[in-house]
């Protein structure tokens, strides 16, 4: 059986700018980067000890290996200890981001990269 979730992938046009945008405006390391000739694939993680993480992967060489696969953004909640900081910290760097919504699990907020894919920020 399925025991945690290990990594999300992400299609992007452009991997490079990505992975600054998520190292750079979310604080997020390279875990690793592979490439095996045909296909680059980047694994990015808030820390190398996190149990999940996710794979940048270049969307129009995915989608002409496989046409039927979907390639729009998967929907994910990222969680953060520190909501104000990072919604003042993304705002000042003029992301993309939306307003504070207060749910009855927390607060809530989304923001676009670069490439305009939506995630969003729980605090948890």
């Amino acid at each position: 059986m399925i025991s945690k979730v290990g990594q999300i992938m992400v299609y992007v046009y452009n991997q490079d700018q990505a992975v600054k945008f998520w190292t750079e405006m979310l604080g997020f390391e390279v875990i690793a980067e592979e490439n095996n000739g045909e296909m680059r694939w980047i694994e990015i993680a808030p820390t190398k000890e996190a149990e999940t993480s996710i794979i940048l992967h270049d969307k129009e060489l995915v989608a002409k290996m496989s046409p039927e696969l979907y390639l729009g953004t998967p929907s994910l909640m990222l969680f953060t200890e520190n909501f104000d900081a990072l919604h003042r910290h993304l705002t000042s760097h003029n992301i993309t981001v939306g307003e504070v919504v207060h749910l009855p699990s927390g607060r809530v907020f989304n923001f676009a990269d670069v490439e305009d894919n939506y995630f969003a920020v729980m605090e948890k």
